[in-house]
Parts: C-alpha cells; structure tokens; sequence
C-alpha cells in the first residue's frame, strides 16, 4: 500500500511574516508515530511542507493530513485533490477535533482527539474495505505503542531532529489552551512507561534533545524517574513547565542534572483577574522572579511566554512586560495576542457573548485580533504585540538582559542564544537552503552546556517594583 502522511504549512509560510527558522525546528513527530502503525511492506512518504515543496503530483492509495487551525484551508485544498484522484484522504488533528463537521466535508475518514488507540483500528478497517466515517479516541494510554519512526524524517532539513514527547497533553485546565477540547472523552494527561521513555532517548544520536511535551514536569513522579534514567547519558536538553513546578519541592534541581539547560514557561500574565479569567490557578499567587532566579540559579535559560489582550490589559502592559524580561534576565520571550481557539473554553464564553468577529482561520495565527476586545482597542492591542516584539529583542535590550546573570558563561550563552535567535536571519536562510541545520547543532549544545553562576545565585533587578506589577503574588 501507498501512503501519503502530509503536514501542510502554516498560513504565514506565504506572507512576509515567515521565518524558515522558527519552522525548520522540530519534524512532525505526529505522523512519524502514527506510521509505527503500517505495515513493514507499505511505501511511506512523508511530507513536511515547512521545510520541503509538496509533491501532488502522485496517486497514493491512502493520504494522512494533520491539521492545525492555520493550516486548515491549506489542508482543505489538498485533501479535496487527492480525493478527486481516487485516493482515500483522512484528516486528523486539533482542528479537526475542534471542528469536526467542518473537516468531514473535506475527508472521507476524520479522526477525533489523539490517534494511538483509533489510527491501528482504521488499518484494520481500511484493509477489510469498512472503514468508517468517524474514528473518536476513548483509550488513552502510551503503553505498548511501537517505536517512532524516524527513519522517515528528513534529518538533515531540522535544527532539532530529536525532538521527543513522552507524555500527552497537561494536568492543567487553562480556559485559552486547546487541551481540554482535543483530549476530551478521556484521560486528558498521561505519561510513557519510564523504560519505554528512555528507551526512546537511547534510540536518538548526538547529545541534544528538544522534549515538545505540553508540561514536561507535570507528573512528577513520572518526570523525576525520567530524570534519574537520564543522569549518565550525557544529554543536554530542552523542555517545558509551569511556574508552579518550578518552584515546588527540587524536580527542577532533578532536571538540571540530567542536563535541563533551557525551559519553556507560561507566565502569560502579570495580573491575577486575568489569571482567574483563564482558569490559569496553577499561576495564582506564585512569584515569578523566585522562580526565574532559581532557574538562573542552576543555569537554565528561559523562554517566557506572555499573553496580550486579556480583559484586564491596559496600555501599559507592553512595556511591563518587556521591562520585566529584560529586568529579570530572560533569554528569550514569546509573545501572543490572545486568541480563542475554537473548541476552547474560551471561544465557547466569547461566542455566546458575540465577541467573535470573524471565523477566518488563517487569522488565528496569536498575530492578528479576532475577538472583540476591552481594555484595547484592536489597533492598540496589534501594535503593543509587534512593539514587544522589536523593543525586547533590540540589541540594547539583549544586551542588558545578558548582563542580568553573574556567570560570564551565562552572560555569553544568553547573548548567543538570543541574538542568533533574532538577529541573523539571512545567515539562517542560507544554512537552510544549503541544507546545513544539523552542522548547527555542536553549537546548539556547546551553548547549551552547564553554567555553575558565582556566588551561589543570580543577581537581583535593579528595579524591584517590576517583580509584582500587580497587588498579589505571582504564580
């Protein structure tokens, strides 16, 4: 049997927005493991649009589209022409789980939430000639599923091809995140067997790993087993949290000694009605600089993500925020204008109360408003995104939040990372085109390496007023 496994590319791959950078990062894990599933003797293609152009131009019997909300045209489109030649299209993903109806017009099978439990079923019903429709996901478990399989990627058109997930989805329940909505109908986070875990980074060469999980810490029990596993392998590693498991007990000093040397953290917000607003209680009354400075303190680096256009945002919030990363050393920041997905929590309260102002997807990008705002105007609030943007990652402000750490070696890694991050574009464009991203990943790990600061910590910011913008405590 021919299969086809396709990532379409995100909408702003087409506009003067794309970076190939930011999407020549991770390969598309989802469809290499759900191909564990077909047979030794099926003919694989896969196809990740981000880093490749698209061959349309055969006829397989069976084509896999994942889709995400800024794809989702795209992905239309090329379900609908290789239906026309006969072959068998199925659509599965976040946005087809949010929108079901909507993707069935486009697809004869479609699947609802994660695949590991429905896609082997379809196999079966595909070979006996009864597939059906709708394929939903009840059986939530990672035990027993097959090996990724990476021969099928690409290597050497990634900066991180060893990219990884060990658990799925969050413990959490943040009225914004597409979580609750993709894994409803059963466990909503749930983990790999430890073995299976390590037995997976055994697997995957060179020194650097990328964990994609939504929160890598989330169970600690499981985190703090992976991470004795992982002591002695002599790996440097990235990954995600939230400001609560940092500071809670010492998995985090755990993780730093198994080679934690970069974290992924959702702050989102300085003000606690916006916190309440976005059931984001794992944040509520947290200090955010007590958790920054114990990740400095170990020397992990910090991307921090932060959310713009909540109900309680002013004009203000812009320049808070950026001073806060720059003030408190963060090496790198995300920034989203606030959007509600459909299927969320959040889309559901800004339907019913009309503030849902257009059902274009390609808009639901965290780049443009598509809600009807409060505290911002709509202009304000793109402006303030995009002013964030160019002032936090000015060559003033990276190089003062370098100089926020007392470690010379932290002070370099943080000016490397962040100013080969955003300021090198056309070098970036050419290793891409020259096919050169993995001859990158010796100084990935070089600059990834371990910082032991002086003194025993981080040095505070100078203004102290910026650690709590608001009236309470921090998460």
């Amino acid at each position: 049997m021919k299969v086809k496994m396709i990532l379409p590319a995100l909408t702003e791959a087409e506009s003067p927005l794309w970076r190939p950078i930011k999407y020549s990062l991770f390969p598309p894990l989802g469809l290499a493991t759900l191909a564990a599933f077909l047979s030794p003797e099926d003919e694989i293609d896969l196809q990740d649009q981000h880093v490749e152009a698209l061959r349309l131009d055969d006829t397989p019997d069976l084509v896999v589209i994942q889709v995400y909300i800024t794809n989702a045209f795209r992905a239309y489109g090329i379900a609908d022409a290789y239906r026309k030649k006969g072959s068998y299209v199925i659509l599965g993903g976040l946005h087809v789980t949010s929108l079901p109806h909507e993707a069935m017009a486009h697809a004869d099978s479609i699947f609802i939430g994660p695949g590991e439990d429905t896609f082997p079923q379809f196999l079966v019903d595909f070979k006996n000639r009864t597939p059906k429709p709708v394929y939903t996901s009840t059986v939530r478990t990672l035990v027993g599923i097959p090996p990724i399989r990476r021969d099928l990627i690409k290597r050497n058109l990634y900066l991180v091809p060893n990219s990884i997930v060990v658990t799925r989805g969050c413990p959490h329940h943040c009225s914004f995140c597409y979580k609750d909505a993709f894994f409803e109908g059963g466990r909503t986070f749930y983990t790999q067997l430890v073995d299976d875990a390590l037995a997976e980074i055994d697997r995957l060469p060179g020194r650097h790993l990328y964990f994609l999980d939504d929160h890598l810490l989330g169970n600690a029990k499981f985190a703090e087993s992976l991470f004795e596993g992982m002591r002695g392998m002599n790996r440097v590693f990235q990954g995600a949290s939230t400001v609560d498991a940092i500071l809670r007990g010492n998995l985090i000093e755990k993780a730093a000694e198994a080679g934690l040397r970069s974290l992924f953290v959702g702050f989102e917000t300085f003000s606690p009605e916006n916190l309440k607003q976005s059931n984001k209680k794992q944040n509520l009354e947290k200090d955010y600089a007590k958790a920054v400075n114990r990740l400095h303190s170990l020397g992990i680096m910090i991307n921090g993500s932060f959310v713009f256009g909540l109900d309680e945002d002013d004009s203000d919030v812009f320049k808070r925020t950026v001073d806060w990363g720059v003030n408190h050393g963060i090496t790198t920041s995300t920034y989203h204008i606030l959007t509600p997905y459909p299927g969320t929590e959040l889309y559901k309260n800004m339907e019913t109360a009309g503030r849902i102002l257009t059902r274009n997807w390609d808009r639901y990008d965290t780049r443009h408003v598509v809600y009807k705002t409060m505290g911002l105007s709509a202009e304000a609030l793109e402006k303030g995104y995009w002013w964030a943007y160019e002032t936090f990652y000015s060559w003033k402000n990276i190089f003062k939040s370098s100089f926020r750490h007392d470690s010379v070696k932290h002070i370099a890694k943080h000016f490397l990372y962040t100013g080969g991050w955003k300021k090198f574009e056309p070098l970036w464009n050419f290793i891409i085109k020259t096919e050169g991203l993995n001859a990158m990943l010796p100084l990935l790990e070089s600059i990834l390496s371990k910082v032991k600061p002086r003194n025993g910590g981080e040095r505070q910011p100078d203004r102290p007023e910026l650690i709590r913008p608001e009236p309470l405590t921090l998460h």
